[in-house]
């Protein structure tokens, strides 16, 4: 699922969310999972939730670390590196080493402590995050009085990262027809995925059987006890809601103040995420159809309804002609970078603008280097041809913590028409692509279930009414859930809330962590 969520000046070519997504070949965000496959690393064995709420007692010594701050290439922000057990039920087998990143309160008032943050995806660079856009771009009167604090997941970015493909076979993968209309093709998909899963299985094999959400949640609190804190702030966004959550499951009494922005259900197995997802990209290209036929560089149409079916005839002119970019690497635009490159626009209205340009010069002009520009943000493919392991991470931890939403092309067959129906537009690429965990090196340790936290503070739960990522019943199912939930509610388009220009919504965050003053439980905003 795409469920990344990104930066403030970026957050409109990601997940996620949490990126946070329902697609293997865009971002399979949480509603992949695991399954069985013809693999080069080991089962994991039984139920991770089950083995860490059983495993000894960890050694004191992960507590009581000392992290040696570091300045870091960023100016203003301190670096360094925390250990956290790689098998938490084996803390004596070794370690895996996880990056952190801290810009220090900057006054004046009280301190109040560190506030944890974490953009989403899975995968994406929380250390990345912290520095370009939330240590700076967070409101003034938080930064004063908090440390901005990230670490990146393990298996994410600076903390082990997970590799899979090469550069060039990341390009090969991103390439892949996402919409088979015979056999033949169907077994190029397949392939593809299959290659994928057998890159990661190859290196990295022990750490891909531990870099669930749940070891993740547990990996902050030992940094929750080295920062000097009893409690957890921590403000979450898309994928993050989920880590968030499942922090206040394990450790309810700990949970200080808690913001889950673009919030995920847990209780939902890959196939309900996926093809709920799938309705919220529609909910969300309505909303982009809608505003594209007011302006004079809408070339897709005069009525939604001539929008939605025009995109889907481009789409199935790119399968069969690609279009030309420009690219030095020879790479042609076809219909599923083309798609992605759609879909990543949808996670910010900021971002229509350019998605209408990019349309105009493919559909007019037939040059797809705008659009192909789009797919490479998401992917962040960087002009070198080399990619972050953003992707490899989203689909490591999604591919661990859920079991697959489908096991075979013949199950992805037989969901087709309803995923069509959650959205005309994205549907069959959507479903081809929650096939990616069918093929995952190892089982699936977690799986879908409530989650209460009984006993936490109270936890700010934020929902977007047209989030295309996390649909907005996510965030209500979080929310009756979460015995201390309070719902925030954001009436707008993109991908969550915080930041994105409500003062309503910035005003009742900002009370909650400044004030300990959650909002009233049913609270709406809007943009103005």
């Amino acid at each position: 699922m795409h469920t990344r969520r990104t930066s403030r000046p970026n957050r409109s070519l990601r997940a996620g969310g949490a990126l946070l997504a329902a697609a293997a070949l865009l971002v399979a965000g949480c509603s992949s999972g695991g399954s069985r496959t013809a693999a080069t690393v080991a089962d994991a064995g039984p139920g991770l939730g089950a083995q860490l709420r059983e495993t000894p007692p960890l050694p004191a010594s992960y507590h009581r670390q000392k992290l040696r701050w570091r300045d870091c290439e960023v100016p203003g922000f301190q670096c360094a590196t925390m250990k956290a057990p790689l098998d938490y039920a084996k803390p004596a087998e070794g370690d895996v080493r996880l990056a952190v990143s801290r810009r220090k309160a900057t006054g004046p008032g009280e301190r109040l402590g560190s506030l944890l943050v974490n953009p989403g995806g899975p995968g994406g660079s929380a250390v990345g995050y912290v520095q370009g856009y939330a240590g700076i771009g967070y409101p003034a009167e938080v930064r004063a009085r908090y440390d901005m604090v990230a670490v990146d997941p393990r298996g994410v970015a600076g903390s082990e990262p997970v590799e899979c493909l090469t550069g060039r076979q990341m390009d090969t993968y991103t390439q892949t027809d996402l919409t088979p209309d015979s056999r033949g093709e169907t077994g190029k998909l397949v392939a593809a995925y299959k290659r994928f899963a057998e890159g990661c299985g190859q290196r990295a094999p022990r750490l891909l059987r531990h870099v669930s959400t749940v070891e993740a949640a547990r990996d902050m609190d030992i940094l929750r006890a080295v920062l000097g804190d009893e409690k957890l702030t921590y403000v979450g966004a898309s994928y993050g809601t989920f880590l968030g959550a499942t922090y206040a499951e394990l450790f309810p009494e700990r949970v200080g103040r808690l913001v889950l922005d673009g919030a995920l259900d847990p209780s939902l197995p890959a196939r309900r995420l996926n093809q709920e997802q799938t309705a919220g990209f529609d909910t969300a290209f309505q909303a982009f159809a809608k505003d594209c036929v007011g302006r004079k560089d809408c070339v897709l149409g005069r009525t939604p309804a001539q929008v939605g079916e025009n995109l889907r005839a481009f789409f199935a002119r790119l399968d069969a002609r690609p279009l030309r970019t420009g690219d030095a690497d020879g790479r042609r635009l076809g219909e599923s970078l083309a798609t992605t490159g759609v879909i990543a626009a949808m996670y910010d209205e900021g971002a229509w603008p350019r998605l209408r340009q990019a349309l105009t010069e493919a559909v007019r002009k037939g040059d797809g280097a705008g659009l192909l520009a789009l797919s490479d943000s998401y992917f962040e493919r960087g002009p070198d041809g080399t990619y972050s392991n953003l992707m490899f991470a989203n689909a490591a931890v999604n591919c661990l913590d859920l079991p697959a939403a489908y096991n075979s092309p013949e199950e992805v067959e037989r969901a087709l028409p309803e995923f069509r129906k959650a959205s005309p537009v994205f549907g069959r690429a959507l479903a081809w692509s929650s096939l990616n965990c069918a093929y995952w090196p190892v089982r699936a340790t977690g799986g879908p279930h409530r989650i209460e936290a009984k006993g936490a503070a109270p936890i700010v739960v934020v929902g977007t009414t047209r989030d295309p990522a996390t649909p907005y019943r996510w965030a209500r199912g979080l929310a009756s859930q979460l015995s201390s939930a309070r719902l925030l509610t954001y009436d707008g388009d993109g991908h969550t809330a915080y930041g994105r220009g409500s003062a309503c919504i910035d005003s009742a965050i900002n009370a909650y962590l400044l004030r300990g003053t959650p909002p009233t439980d049913g609270k709406r905003c809007s943009a103005a």
